[in-house]
């Protein structure tokens, strides 16, 4: 096995079992609060220079929920006879035997790995912004989701795909049960079956109204003749430059100055659905807080806004793809897309074209096919300089659609220069790497959904880590 990759369903389920999946994504956010009270608690202790052991790691919440939830502290039912005297029936929670075990197991998980973000990110070890302290999750402000990992009992595997009683449409988790689904499973079933993937976990969440199962699979390389043929280590040829843009969303060329592939006809989700979303949030503040009316008209909103993103992630889906397929080793530019969506009137068409995350689609992919990735400098003067003599000229304003050399009058257009140079650098800087593989369970850039960081302040507890104790043009031009 040598990736990990996703499959998302849509699930279809029936009230009764939208009742079960409720209950088990209430009882994925109680354990977290809970945790996370656990944890709180035990810092406060231990700052007023009490001697107690902080829960921080999964494994420690874990065992500190378990022992939490048959105590009296989480709460005792009493049966009461006809002579009036009262005894405890139950110790503990009450309805822990009616939701999977694994779901309250998996939020103390998260929390671990939330807890240690926000240490590494205070020490200097985690790159990036400052990640916040853990905050309590509400029910109205929260996704609703929770994930069951798959166990494997007398051969039988705890999570299944197209069960033989249930049809092909079907995913089978325990204590939920047989869930119908949409979408073909076909793909999946016939790489369980031929042994080269094994399911991780299964995530389900509720988004815009809709149930979806998202399966994590830990599958085999991708078969030899989908994969590029390996260069030599001294070969430093065959890059591509990969130019995102507003005018056009990709511009892809060689170091010879050939253009291998433009895309100038983006869907531009968010800009064909404003006049709906603008009528949409009209309604919702329309309607009065608390109701039912307005919680529908939420929901309408949350609709139109998911259908954008899908359609979004589907056409950079589709570009990606041709680039993987067609080009062993691509060079794209560091942009710093945060700082540019500072500029109030390019704000909307940056954040509708989505540069970050097609950057992170061709990552991943290229390296399931075994080519190669590389980012120029976030100051590399791609635009401005010239891809025949190699002069860095005055910078282009957005209206300049050619690039004219006043040193050697190359004349060439603005975006295919600019990929050009990209090409170049890589060239001259190539460094021969491996593709890497990295675990979901690390948190690495190989899901496709990114995911909330806390936020909010705590008093320091004297340590870090308080645990001593298609396109549509795809031809080329």
């Amino acid at each position: 096995m040598g990736r990990f990759t996703a499959f998302r369903f849509t699930a279809d389920p029936p009230p009764s079992q939208v009742v079960v999946l409720v209950r088990h994504t209430g009882a994925a956010r109680f354990a977290f609060n809970q945790c996370l009270a656990l944890v709180k608690d035990a810092l406060d202790v231990k700052h007023r220079g009490g001697s107690v052991v902080v829960p921080w790691s999964g494994f420690d919440l874990i065992n500190a929920f378990n022992s939490w939830k048959v105590s009296a502290q989480a709460g005792r039912r009493f049966v009461v006879d006809s002579a009036g005297s009262a005894t405890i029936a139950t110790t503990g929670l009450s309805w822990r035997a009616q939701v999977c075990q694994q779901v309250c197991e998996e939020a103390a998980v998260d929390l671990g790995r939330a807890l240690t973000a926000w240490a590494d990110s205070r020490s200097g070890k985690r790159p990036g912004g400052r990640m916040g302290f853990p905050t309590f999750k509400r029910k109205s402000r929260t996704q609703p989701s929770f994930r069951i990992r798959c166990k494997t009992k007398a051969g039988r595997a705890s999570i299944r795909v197209g069960d033989p009683m249930a049809g092909p449409r079907s995913i089978c988790l325990p204590r939920i049960g047989v869930l119908g689904v949409r979408e073909d499973t076909r793909r999946l079933r016939r790489m369980i079956r031929g042994g080269r993937a094994h399911i991780r976990y299964a995530t389900v969440s509720c988004r815009a109204g809709r149930w979806t199962i998202t399966v994590t699979v830990e599958a085999a390389h991708l078969h030899p003749a989908r994969q590029h043929p390996p260069r030599p280590h001294a070969d430093s040829g065959g890059w591509v430059g990969i130019d995102r843009g507003l005018t056009a969303l990709v511009v892809a060329a060689d170091t010879t100055g050939r253009q291998r592939l433009r895309v100038t006809d983006p869907p531009r989700p968010l800009r064909t659905a404003l006049p709906r979303l603008r009528r949409l949030s009209r309604q919702v503040t329309r309607k009065r807080r608390g109701s039912r009316n307005r919680a529908e008209a939420v929901t309408r909103l949350a609709r139109a806004h998911h259908r954008v993103a899908n359609v979004r992630r589907h056409f950079l889906h589709k570009v990606a793809n041709h680039l993987v397929k067609t080009h062993d080793r691509l060079a794209l530019e560091d942009l710093y897309t945060a700082g540019l969506l500072r500029n109030r009137r390019l704000a909307a068409a940056i954040s509708d074209a989505g540069w970050g995350q097609l950057a992170r689609i061709i990552g991943y992919k290229q390296h399931w096919r075994g080519g190669q990735v590389t980012r120029a400098p976030r100051w590399y003067p791609s635009t401005k300089m010239c891809s025949a003599c190699r002069i860095v000229g005055p910078a282009l304003p957005l209206s300049v659609r050619v690039f004219r050399c006043d040193g050697c009058g190359h004349t060439a257009d603005r975006d295919v220069n600019a990929a050009v140079n990209l090409a170049v650098w890589a060239e001259q800087h190539h460094i021969h790497t491996q593709p890497q593989t990295r675990d979901p369970e690390a948190r690495g850039p190989v899901t496709k959904a990114s995911r909330r960081t806390g936020s909010g302040q705590r008093p320091s507890a004297g340590a870090t880590s308080p645990d001593d104790g298609g396109t549509h043009r795809y031809g080329h031009p």
